[in-house]
């Protein structure tokens, strides 16, 4: 079941040949880097994966761990059940003291006094043959809903851990877009200084002062953003929060899991076969059938009732040593056997209690299978939803990626236009004037920002659709069938699992955000 969710691994592993391996960052553990990633400060920062961060949450995640807690409950209650037909053993002794008068058994009243001592041991059981097989089935039912949850859990997990590591990448790319325009504010406030007093007013420069100043504070907006989601994602992870991460993708990498081009149509019969949810589900309406027959057969089949009457009361000890005598005398010990066994139909309220339980447990059977049919509407939207999302936002990316590339020559020319002049009748004037340019600075630094957010929104989309798929490390959507998926493992291999201070790594490179102006049509990686 496990291997289920190391698919996102293995993709995103071969996306990344180089961070495995050795020599690599990520297998070397660099001098100085403390045993016990507690004591890392903001400062030194830690260089980390995509694949890395997905291990980890599988590992150190706390809904993980209490749903695997739940598994072991559930299957300590079905060998409870399978127990519950065994006879109880009572080991003990019985002490008996009469004082006083006493009805024998022809009705004479007379005084004695009387004591005894019995030291054995003794059987008791119930068994009920529609207990003994439906109950049982019903908590295997109930274990296999678990297992199911425990799955469904490690997916959400897994996408959740995605969803806040290409939050950490947008928040990295966006900081990486406002030191750009920044740096090019800073450049036009000098600029306009040195312009000629007849080419530019004064205004000029106070208002190219003034969108520095947004620039400026727009820096400090995207760190942020990108300290916040780097908290976040550290608290999923349970890393300590002074933990700094670093991932080592650039923050415009793609991540394509699935071809978005498959109709939705196919997609949905492969979730509602995969979901771990609906299996889960589905198990727990066999639950209540199996409990609805055992109710309907309880007045129908007798139970056979087994118990020691060897003392007062009865039920406890039947066989052991027995002696007593008038008063104090304890004599006459020997041996002593006594047991009881019966065969008795119940109608619980004359069968009016029967009645009510048996109503009972349809209305649970029915609530059970209306909650299936609300999770199988859930899952098909969930597809609908994610299908859509990969859809648009590759798209979006895509335009983004146009829009960025004019935004960055339009703020070029605008900028060489800045040192230039026409003639225009007796006068000379600017080509472009700083207004001008700061309009191309306040559109590239939106750029940016609609450029990371749609290729963090595309990643996001990927994974909320492998998730809503279930499980298809089992499967795999080609263009011409949805066959089994072949497992990459014998083009990659993943690290041997470690503690969470040797899977993170310090960064060897620095903190700072990307260089401005890099080329984002040839960076971009596929997958």
């Amino acid at each position: 079941m496990r291997e289920w969710l190391l698919l996102p691994i293995f993709l995103v592993s071969s996306i990344l040949p180089g961070c495995w391996g050795p020599g690599s960052a990520c297998a070397q553990e660099p001098s100085g880097f403390a045993s016990s990633v507690v004591t890392v400060s903001r400062a030194t920062p830690n260089a980390i994966n995509l694949a890395t961060a997905l291990q980890l949450a599988q590992v150190r995640s706390i809904d993980v761990q209490v749903a695997a807690e739940r598994v072991i409950a559930a299957s300590a209650q079905l060998d409870f059940a399978r127990s519950r037909q065994l006879p109880t053993i009572y080991l003990g002794a019985d002490y008996a003291r009469q004082d006083g008068q006493i009805q024998d058994i022809r009705g004479d009243v007379f005084n004695t006094s009387r004591s005894s001592l019995m030291a054995g041991a003794g059987p008791s059981a119930v068994f009920s043959p529609s207990d003994a097989i439906l109950a049982p089935l019903a908590s295997r039912q109930v274990l296999s809903a678990r297992a199911a949850d425990r799955r469904a859990t490690e997916n959400d997990i897994t996408l959740a851990v995605a969803e806040l590591y290409f939050s950490v990448q947008r928040a990295r790319g966006e900081l990486m877009g406002a030191l750009e325009s920044e740096e090019l504010a800073t450049n036009l406030v000098g600029k306009a200084e040195r312009l000629a007093a007849g080419l530019a007013s004064p205004v000029e420069v106070s208002r190219a002062k003034t969108e520095l100043a947004r620039r400026r504070q727009a820096v400090e907006s995207a760190r942020e953003r990108q300290e916040i989601a780097m908290s976040d994602l550290n608290r999923l992870l349970r890393l300590p929060q002074a933990t700094a991460l670093e991932p080592i993708e650039p923050p415009q990498l793609r991540v394509e899991l699935f071809d978005a081009v498959w109709p939705v149509d196919d997609l949905i019969p492969l979730a509602l076969t995969n979901r771990p949810e609906l299996a889960s589900q589905q198990s727990l309406v066999a639950a209540t059938i199996a409990r609805l027959q055992r109710e309907k057969l309880r007045p129908l089949i007798p139970s056979v009732v087994l118990r020691g009457n060897a003392t007062n009361p009865g039920g406890t000890l039947s066989t052991g040593m027995f002696g007593g005598g008038i008063n104090d005398d304890f004599s006459k010990f020997n041996w002593r056997n006594s047991m009881d066994v019966q065969v008795l139909w119940e109608l619980q309220g004359l069968g009016l209690g029967n009645r009510a339980a048996i109503k009972e447990k349809e209305a649970e059977n029915r609530q059970a299978l209306l909650e299936m049919l609300r999770v199988q509407d859930r899952v098909a939207s969930e597809v609908v939803q994610a299908h859509t999302q990969a859809t648009r936002s590759a798209k979006r990316a895509l335009l983004a990626e146009e829009g960025l590339k004019e935004a960055r020559e339009t703020v070029k020319k605008n900028l060489e236009g800045l040192n230039q002049t026409r003639r225009v009748g007796e006068m000379l004037v600017l080509v472009f004037r700083p207004q001008e340019v700061v309009s191309a600075v306040q559109a590239l630094d939106q750029a940016y920002r609609d450029y990371f957010g749609a290729i963090a929104d595309a990643n996001q989309a990927q994974f909320r659709l492998y998730r809503a798929l279930g499980h298809p490390a089992q499967c795999v959507l080609d263009r011409k069938s949805i066959a089994e998926l072949s497992s990459p493992a014998a083009r990659i291999a993943l690290p041997k699992p470690g503690t969470p201070e040797q899977m993170i790594q310090p960064a060897s490179h620095s903190t700072a955000a990307p260089q401005a102006g890099s080329q984002f049509a040839t960076d971009r990686q596929r997958p």
